[in-house]
């Protein structure tokens, strides 16, 4: 009887041990999203492949390198990974989305291709709540965010020859009037007589450049760009930022 009961107490132990181990699984396999960084460098100019789940997005929050890095020339990133390439070195930031049962909301993405060609500027007209991000450049002409690609709200366009693959983020569905999500704010940030000047918000949920008020290019990593604490903007750089947030 004595060893029956031991045979049961054992088995119970056994089995909470193993529900514990369950929970724990859940619980990290399933929490909210979380953020790390990883350096990525590109060594004696030339290009450089760093393997890592960027399903979360891909932002550069630190320069290291004298050689510039701009998204789409100099870095980029797809599914599998972050590029570097001609000298860039830097710090990216990427988000890992959480799981979560099926059929859920939270950001899905698609790819869509958008092109000028005869050196023309063109409208392509696609949901862009989620925000783009350019993943492939097909052309031989540069494409740069903020000089020859850019997007608002209700597209992407292109002009000077840049023909590129860029990726949408789509929101979820999720029902429920007024619930959560993203939301944009826009705000202006301007560097005057040429100087470096510093324009401090909130940009945990990312900063895109929506529209250049200068004559001078306003170059991702080169004239402006962003850390956890702000936007900066140099060499006569005027714009205005579309800072998400949550």
């Amino acid at each position: 009887m004595k060893s029956r009961a031991s045979k049961l107490l054992t088995s119970s132990v056994k089995m909470q041990f193993i529900l514990a181990a369950l929970l724990a699984v859940m619980i990290v396999s399933g929490g909210s999203a979380f953020q790390r960084t990883i350096s990525c460098n590109s060594d004696d100019m030339k290009r450089n492949w760093c393997s890592v789940d960027t399903r979360g997005g891909v932002r550069l929050v630190k320069q290291k390198s004298g050689s510039p890095c701009v998204q789409g020339r100099t870095w980029g990133w797809d599914r599998n990974g972050i590029w570097v390439d001609r000298g860039c070195r830097a710090e990216f930031e990427i988000g890992s989305g959480g799981g979560g049962g099926g059929g859920g909301g939270g950001y899905g993405y698609r790819t869509i291709t958008c092109n000028s060609d005869d050196m023309k500027r063109n409208w392509c007209s696609t949901n862009t709540q989620g925000g783009v991000r350019l993943v492939r450049q097909r052309s031989d002409s540069p494409c740069v965010q903020g000089r020859t690609w850019g997007y608002n709200r209700d597209g992407i366009w292109v002009d000077r020859g840049c023909r590129a693959e860029f990726e949408v983020g789509g929101g979820g569905g999720g029902g429920g009037g007024g619930g959560g999500g993203y939301g944009y704010r826009t705000i202006s940030c301007n560097s005057d007589d040429m100087k470096r000047n510093w324009c401090s918000t909130n940009t945990q949920g990312g900063v895109r450049l929506v529209r250049q008020r200068s004559g001078s290019p306003c170059v991702q990593g080169r004239t402006w760009g962003y850390n956890r604490d702000g936007i900066w903007v140099d060499r006569g750089c005027r714009a205005e930022f579309e800072v998400g947030r949550y």
